[in-house]
């Protein structure tokens, strides 16, 4: 039995905490922390009853137990870290990746700032203390993108690559189009639907598409590229005008987010592209596709973000960790 502990319980962190007592995946949670409270248990945690608690009063444990506490005490073989990302400063992740990765624990992630601000740091750790960091979570949610990477074009070299890696955009983008809305009304609806934040700058600027393309970057060509490397630029200021030119010319108009080493680009921006493109995915989708040697173009689409789709995500790398680590120990 993989034993694991989690650390962050947000709707992420509620959706691997829930799939894992749901499925028979042969994994125990004996740790478990929120930004108020943890709990832990070599035997295994009651999760339901936790669940409970975290709904009832906000905290999911004891509040004397810190997240701290439970990465440096709790009996796990892995730790999960699924806390809210810091695109400035990658802490408190940082800290409690490094912590776990000191006491010889694998990692899995769905946290974009310490990936995109110290993945380099992070891995060499990991490697000198002989355990995996893992983060198929932190691009694309659902999508395997690292896995198909890694694994379904291994011996093929990555020319280039090109995706939509913001469902809030695209679904503000399809709305615009669809319905000839303004920028403004698809945002609003955009938050009804609960897809967009109070603050969207984050998304509707490129940011969070450069964040994940900064990771794509370093990891496909072990770059040490940053968010300020990235040429960006947002859909605050598209018209319905713009998209009805495009319309015209039978395109479309989609944030794209494209790494090309060959031409020295890096960059986030809006682009005109035709209806039938691979790229153009309606909604909350998320599309990416890689231009490679062999293989030639590969395009992947799926859901970008969701609960269940990130513990998708978060899952698959806990078994790999599982099937190449723990179960062969």
């Amino acid at each position: 039995m993989m034993k694991v502990a989690l650390i962050g319980l947000g709707s992420v962190g509620r959706g691997v905490a829930g799939m894992i007592q749901k499925k028979d995946l042969g994994i125990t949670i004996t740790g478990i922390a929120d930004s108020k409270s943890g709990a832990m248990d070599p035997a295994g945690l009651d999760i339901a009853s936790l669940l409970a608690n975290k709904g009832r009063n906000g905290s999911c444990g004891d509040r004397e137990i810190s997240a701290s506490d439970v990465i440096k005490k709790a009996d796990y073989d892995a730790l999960i870290e699924v806390t809210p990302t810091n695109a400035l400063s990658g802490e408190p992740a940082i800290g409690y990746i490094k912590s776990a990765l000191l006491r010889k624990k694998h990692v899995v992630t769905s946290n974009k700032g310490p990936v995109a601000l110290a993945y380099k740091e992070l891995r060499a750790l990991a490697e000198k203390n002989g355990v995996a960091l893992r983060y198929e979570a932190t691009v694309a949610g659902a999508i395997p993108i690292m896995h198909t990477l890694e694994h379904g074009l291994l011996g093929n070299e990555i020319l280039a690559l090109y995706g939509v890696l913001n469902g809030t955009c695209n679904y503000i983008l399809t709305r615009m189009a669809a319905e000839g809305l303004t920028y403004e009304q698809a945002l609003m609806e955009a938050r009804e639907m609960g897809y967009a934040e109070a603050d969207p700058t984050y998304d509707v600027m490129g940011i969070d598409a450069a964040i994940k393309l900064v990771i794509l970057a370093n990891s496909v060509w072990g770059d040490s590229k940053q968010l300020s490397d990235v040429d960006r630029t947002g859909i605050d200021l598209l018209t319905p005008d713009a998209l009805r030119l495009a319309a015209d010319l039978g395109c479309t108009i989609r944030l794209i987010a494209e790494a090309i080493p060959r031409k020295h680009i890096l960059r986030v921006s809006p682009r005109i592209l035709e209806k039938n493109h691979p790229l153009v995915v309606d909604g909350t989708l998320n599309a990416l596709t890689l231009e490679t040697d062999m293989a030639k173009e590969i395009t992947l689409i799926g859901r970008g973000a969701g609960s269940i789709e990130t513990a998708s995500a978060i899952i698959g790398d806990l078994l790999y960790i599982n099937d190449r680590y723990v179960h062969r120990a």
